[in-house]
């Protein structure tokens, strides 16, 4: 197996994040390919996504999964929330029995800079200058806020969400004594809710989850 991280967020939700060195033989003996994936390399990333499921709770019902018009996958019976994620070689997923969530997982790149004024409020561009001086970690930055922005659209499930109009941080991104770092925001869309997103970032990459 090839669990990079794992992490026990209550008695109820876990996560995990599987690095993907498997050919795709190994997890068509495990996982139902019914949606039709063509391309090989994202239907890999779509195969471990699944995998990790009951990897994190083993009677997880792999075979009741079904999509959404919005593409996002749920169980019609509500047994799990879930949400998966997928970067590069690797393959994030979260599952609660009780709580609504989302995950993420982005590799820290350049393109960043690109896609920013697509998901930067302009008071999220003020807060981040206080890196601008260290590029790298400034880069770092960006990409906990859009990974925590991904992790609130797939927690919200329904789609038409603006990335800068509904999903605006709301406050101080708190690095904790420990390796999570607390991000707080307010979701805008149909009403105000009050998120916190925790995050933690690896070796080039950041995950980033939301429960509620």
């Amino acid at each position: 197996m090839a669990i990079f991280f794992q992490h026990s967020i209550n008695e109820s939700t876990r996560l995990g994040i599987w690095k993907i060195e498997e050919p795709e033989s190994f997890f068509l003996q495990k996982v139902p390919l019914r949606q039709q994936v063509t391309h090989p390399y994202k239907r890999l990333q779509h195969l471990a996504g699944r995998l990790l499921l009951p990897e994190l709770f083993e009677d997880f019902p792999l075979e009741e999964i079904m999509i959404a018009d919005t593409r996002k996958p749920f169980l019609d019976r509500d047994l799990y929330h879930f949400s998966i994620s997928h970067c590069g070689n690797f393959a994030g997923a979260i599952a609660s029995s009780r709580n609504r969530v989302g995950v993420d997982i982005e590799f820290v790149t350049p393109r960043m800079k690109g896609i920013a004024p697509k998901f930067l409020t302009p008071g999220e561009r003020r807060y981040l200058e206080k890196w601008q001086d260290l590029s790298s970690l400034h880069l770092e930055m960006m990409t906990l806020i859009w990974s925590a922005k991904e992790a609130m659209y797939k927690w919200y499930g329904a789609g038409n969400v603006d990335f800068r109009e509904h999903m605006v941080l709301d406050g101080v991104i708190e690095f904790n004594s420990g390796e999570w770092i607390t991000m707080p925001f307010m979701f805008k869309k149909d009403k105000e809710i009050p998120l916190k997103v925790m995050a933690r970032t690896f070796d080039g990459m950041v995950l980033a989850y939301v429960v509620t």
